[in-house]
């Protein structure tokens, strides 16, 4: 991996899987990270962090307000926190489950983009991490690629509202082997869901790299985003 160039990071969801692997590649970089997730960072080397649930909107305010403390700059901003929630047809999505989705997968991300307009933090680039479930409509996804979808045009409004030198997008890393695929490739019905048979095919191959693996796919391409439409969605195997 090249030179990040990165000083200073927030990474949400840095708890465990492509949070906890780009946490881990930028202190390895040098950088000085910040995280927020429900159960902590546990890198002894962040800067900062806070165990808060995202789906507690003035829990996670309080949180970036104990954050920004003294910080005004970010060079990346990566929101990456998120839920899966079950795989199953929409019919069959109970409401209580999709409110959930929505609020931690979307809103969540909200609070923290509006801390940091308010205390004029300056950022070099913002990432919220998405998913081509977000975009493909396959059976099965229901709230996450609802949440997802959602989570793709909050980025487009929220680019209007950034300074222009923020790079902004909502990106999808591509297939990461994570805790999650525990549950798609091994708990989830195959046979009603046939996207899950190649997620199943994929892992334990290079079509499916581990977290800091992934991390550092995703670092490398931050310099190819910069020269996409901002705000918009796109998918690292097209970069």
């Amino acid at each position: 991996m090249q030179d990040s160039g990165i000083g200073s990071a927030l990474v949400t969801g840095n708890s465990s899987g492509l949070g906890l692997g780009l946490t881990r590649t930028l202190l390895e970089c040098g950088a000085s990270v910040y995280g927020m997730s429900r159960r902590g960072c546990p890198e002894a080397g962040v800067s900062g962090d806070e165990k808060v649930d995202l789906g507690d909107f003035d829990a996670t305010g309080a949180a970036m307000e104990r954050l920004l403390d003294g910080v005004d700059r970010l060079d990346l901003v990566v929101l990456n926190a998120g839920l899966l929630g079950h795989m199953q047809h929409m019919q069959d999505a109970p409401m209580d489950e999709l409110r959930l989705l929505m609020d931690v997968n979307t809103f969540a991300n909200k609070v923290i983009l509006d801390a940091l307009l308010k205390h004029r933090v300056a950022v070099g680039q913002i990432i919220a991490i998405s998913s081509g479930a977000s975009v493909s409509g396959h059976a099965g996804w229901s709230g996450y690629s609802l949440s997802k979808a959602a989570l793709n045009m909050m980025m487009q409004l929220y680019a209007h509202e950034f300074p222009e030198d923020t790079a902004i997008n909502a990106f999808a890393p591509g297939l990461v082997d994570t805790t999650m695929q525990d549950y798609l490739c091994d708990e989830a019905d195959r046979e009603s869901f046939p996207v899950l048979q190649r997620l199943k095919a994929a892992r334990g191959t290079q079509d499916m790299p581990g977290p800091e693996d992934a991390a550092r796919a995703i670092l490398d391409a931050l310099p190819r985003l910069r020269h996409t439409t901002r705000g918009s969605f796109v998918d690292i195997r097209q970069l």
